[in-house]
């Protein structure tokens, strides 16, 4: 599986975003009583929501192993970016990509690249979620991901080339990875700027932090 992010971050910049952290609290009634308590919320390890057109998958965030590239991920998720794209390509047995492109195949836009954390010990295994960049620019990540169907050891860090550095995991799949062998199971087609994607869109009608 050779994974390229099309369209913009095409340039190595290792600029490094701020942290977005959340927390729970308790909340009170008009009158000062206290309702019950919402789960709370991990700063290091928030869930966010994928809710597609074939169902729902929660995903676990590592901003304990990854906390620039869960920040980055989190900034697009706030700013809307992913509502109403697509699963853009399709790599049967291997992963799916996601987080550039309308239903439309307009690429939407992105922001500067990020740093690559693939050093940070975390395989990309199956059920887990990691970066789309470019694989021959080794800090090329913006908006793109991709979630494993299976292990891919081959695109973990081995060494500092370009070839060899690897694609950041930055989270897991925590429910609904029934819904990501259903995505990588459908049917597929070659288009003009794509190879492998599915032949009915596949929307991704939002992505929202849940916890």
């Amino acid at each position: 599986m050779v994974l390229a992010a099309v369209g913009c971050g095409r340039s190595d910049n290792s600029s490094t975003p701020a942290a977005i952290v959340g927390s729970g609290s308790e909340n009170n009634t008009a009158d000062g009583g206290a309702v019950a308590r919402q789960p709370a919320s991990d700063p290091r390890h928030p869930v966010v929501l994928v809710d597609t057109s074939l169902g729902a998958i929660q995903v676990r965030l590592d901003a304990e192993k990854s906390p620039l590239t869960v920040s980055n991920f989190l900034s697009y998720v706030m700013a809307s970016h992913y509502d109403k794209t697509i699963i853009h390509q399709v790599y049967k047995g291997q992963g799916v990509l996601a987080g550039g492109y309308d239903e439309n195949m307009v690429e939407r836009a992105c922001r500067t690249a990020i740093y690559n954390e693939a050093r940070n010990g975390l395989k990309n295994r199956r059920g887990t979620i990691a970066m789309v960049r470019q694989p021959g620019s080794i800090h090329s990540a913006t908006s793109q991901f991709f979630i494993n169907v299976a292990d891919n050891p081959n695109l973990d860090f081995r060494d500092n080339t370009p070839e060899g550095y690897g694609y950041c995991v930055f989270g897991e799949v925590i429910e609904g990875m029934d819904v990501v062998d259903k995505i990588n199971a459908a049917p597929l087609h070659d288009v003009e700027r794509f190879e492998r994607t599915p032949v009915q869109p596949i929307v991704v009608k939002t992505i929202q932090r849940i916890l």
